[in-house]
Parts: C-alpha cells; sequence; structure tokens
C-alpha cells in the first residue's frame, strides 16, 4: 500500500479512446440531446490563483460555451467546504457546491462517508488511464483528474553546481528564514521520513523519524502558507527553497523569476487530485454537473486545463508543455516513477488528520 511507483498502468487500450463517447465535448450543445433543464449556473470549488485560472480556461468556459450555463468558482478551502457539505448531506438539504475539486484523500473521506454520487457511467471514462480511478473505492464516487509531484523548488542563482541532492539542504544556516512548506506539512511527511533515516514501510506505524527530522526542520523558521502563497514567496524574492508542487514554482517562473524544482534522492511524494458531487443536488442538476465532470476528462479540456497547472492528465497522448518535457514533475514513463512515493488514500484517510496535527504542534512549539 505505500511504495516508490515504479509501474502504472499508463494506458487502459487506443481503441476506447476512439470509440468513447464525446459527451461533453464543446462542438456543440446537440450532443445533449433530451437534455434536462439547464440550471443558470454550476458551482464549483477551486482552489485560487493560477489553479481557478487554468481550470476556467480548459474546463469552466469551453462548458459555458457549449451549454450555456455560468460557472462560477467558489474558492473557500477544501478543508472548510468539507464539513459544509458532509453536513448538508446528512440533513436532506441542497449542498452548497455542485462540484467539488478536492485532493483525492480528502475526496475519499467524502466517499466513504457515502456523501458522494456515482460517476462510474460518465462515457468518457472509457479512454481514461488508470490514474483516473480511485484506488480502494468501488466504482467511481471520484474520479482523478491529473496526478502531481510535491517537488524541492529551488533559486538556481543559489546553487550554482546544480539542482540539491537531498532535502537535508532545508537544514543548512543560510536558509534559515528563507525555506517554505504547506501549513500542514502535506507533501513532506514521507521524504522527511527518508531524510530522517526511517524507511517507508513504517508508515504509518512508525513516523518518529519523520517528526524528527521535522523538528530539525522548523529551527530554520520556515514560511508556512498554502498553494498561491508559494508562489508570491518565490516572486518576492521571500524565499530560496520549499517543498511544494510544481504548478507554484513554474507560475513564478512564468511571471518572469528564475526557478527550478528537482526530486532529491529521498524521493518526493506523488498524489492525484480529482473532481466528485454531493448527493443532495435536484436532478437536472446533477445531470449537469456530471457533464461538466464528463467534459473535463476529454482530450480537448484536459489538453489546456492542464498546461496552464504543468501537471500529467488522465487521458493518453496529452502533449506535455514545452518546458516540462523530461521534467521530473510531469512523469508519463515508468521509469518516471522511481523515486515518486505513493501512499494509498486509505492510510491517507486513516492518518493523514494525526499527521497534520503533528506536523503544527512541531511547528508551534
Amino acid at each position: 500500500m505505500i511504495h516508490r511507483l515504479t509501474r502504472r498502468g499508463l494506458l487502459r487500450g487506443t481503441a476506447a479512446a476512439g470509440s468513447a463517447a464525446l459527451l461533453g465535448s464543446v462542438t456543440g450543445t446537440r450532443l445533449w440531446a433530451q437534455e434536462p433543464e439547464k440550471p443558470a449556473e454550476l458551482i464549483v470549488r477551486a482552489w485560487g490563483g493560477s489553479w481557478v485560472e487554468a481550470l476556467k480556461a480548459g474546463v469552466s468556459d469551453p462548458f459555458t460555451k457549449a451549454t450555456g450555463i455560468a460557472v462560477r468558482h467558489d474558492l473557500t478551502e477544501d478543508n472548510e467546504i468539507q464539513p459544509k457539505v458532509w453536513a448538508a448531506v446528512a440533513q436532506g438539504r441542497v449542498p452548497p457546491i455542485h462540484i467539488n475539486w478536492d485532493t483525492t484523500t480528502n475526496a475519499t473521506k467524502s466517499a466513504l462517508r457515502g456523501v458522494t454520487e456515482d460517476l462510474s457511467g460518465l462515457p468518457n471514462l472509457a479512454a481514461t488511464t488508470d490514474l483516473a480511478k480511485p484506488v480502494g473505492l468501488d466504482g467511481y464516487p471520484i474520479v482523478n483528474t491529473y496526478g502531481y509531484v510535491y517537488v524541492l523548488a529551488y533559486r538556481p542563482e543559489v546553487f550554482p553546481d546544480g539542482p540539491p541532492k537531498s532535502w537535508e539542504v532545508l537544514l543548512e544556516p543560510r536558509f534559515k528564514g528563507r525555506i517554505a512548506l504547506y501549513n500542514d506539512g502535506i507533501g513532506f511527511h514521507f521524504p522527511a521520513q527518508v531524510a530522517g533515516g526511517g524507511s517507508l514501510e513504517d508508515i504509518p506505524g512508525n513516523m518518529q523519524p519523520a517528526w524528527d527530522f521535522i523538528a530539525k526542520v522548523k529551527e530554520q523558521q520556515p514560511l508556512l502558507g498554502e498553494d498561491p502563497d508559494f508562489t508570491a514567496w518565490f516572486q518576492n524574492g521571500e524565499i530560496d527553497l520549499a517543498c511544494t508542487i510544481s504548478t507554484n514554482a513554474r507560475e513564478a517562473r512564468k511571471n518572469g523569476v528564475d526557478i527550478a524544482w528537482t526530486v532529491p534522492e529521498e524521493g518526493c511524494k506523488f498524489d492525484t487530485d480529482g473532481l466528485w458531487i454531493p448527493k443532495g443536488l435536484p436532478e437536472n442538476e446533477l445531470y449537469w454537473a456530471k457533464q461538466y465532470i464528463n467534459f473535463a476528462i476529454t482530450p480537448e479540456a484536459q489538453q489546456v486545463w492542464l498546461d496552464g497547472l504543468g501537471l500529467p492528465g488522465v487521458v493518453p497522448g496529452l502533449t506535455p508543455p514545452a518546458d516540462l518535457a523530461n521534467d521530473p514533475s510531469y512523469p508519463t514513463k515508468p521509469e518516471d516513477f522511481e523515486h515518486l512515493i505513493r501512499v494509498s488514500a486509505q492510510v491517507q484517510v486513516e492518518n493523514e488528520s494525526d499527521w497534520f496535527a503533528k506536523f503544527k504542534e512541531i511547528m508551534q512549539g
């Protein structure tokens, strides 16, 4: 259940890609025959900054153009929207959003709670890779839409001899106050386990090596934040190193900042995000929410959406952005996964809140 990724099923048959239903294509609304009444809008929870801009360009705007249905992006953080959705479903109320763009781990919590709609009937799933399927769950309570790597981002100007080879670089005195992590430590727990002298096989039973290493990093006075913060910190020259999703460093690079990223010898966490629909929507709104997700896994939508994020999708044949060809943060071949760490969603669901709490306890201590 916990391993370095060395392989995955990248294709589910090219024949399926050619014959898959194109429901959700933006070639015209005529593809939605016998369609139910359209709602005035769909509300999609999203992350801010470059994340929502990419979703808007690749999925939401084309969907609106094809259907006439406006898409409103709710930028409430995923952990904040979760209890609101759970409460609405439990109380039989209409949920506050139609679609949640969520981490697979958070989405798995909702799926196990029984608040997600089954999406296994979406026609375009037939043409996706195995990465689209949530591991350990029946059916498709979530549709994974892409993968991503929590890389070590750095300023090349402070590493003239080449990228840092180990996460231990975070402990160098010259970087005190010049490093950044997510405020709950997400993405950092597993490489910290290895950097602290532990093994991946000990997760989750013995995470003490990770906590010991994180305690050392705490003495470096790291900045703690969320996705938009990393881009801003790099742009403002406030940090030299960060454990972050490559999208954030890439956005800073687009804005003229000299930034690069690497996968150190201890490895980096690989994970997925997905889309899901909460139970309790009116039937017509549920129908159109499903069409939004069905469109989000077409080659047309994925190519634009994920070009904006710089992340590998779940549809075969996507063209990597030119600046990410052969990049360690954009795995497409089995060998690309040799130094990437993936922990099952079930293990993360069972332990993540404790890991987050332990991280925050160390940082606040």
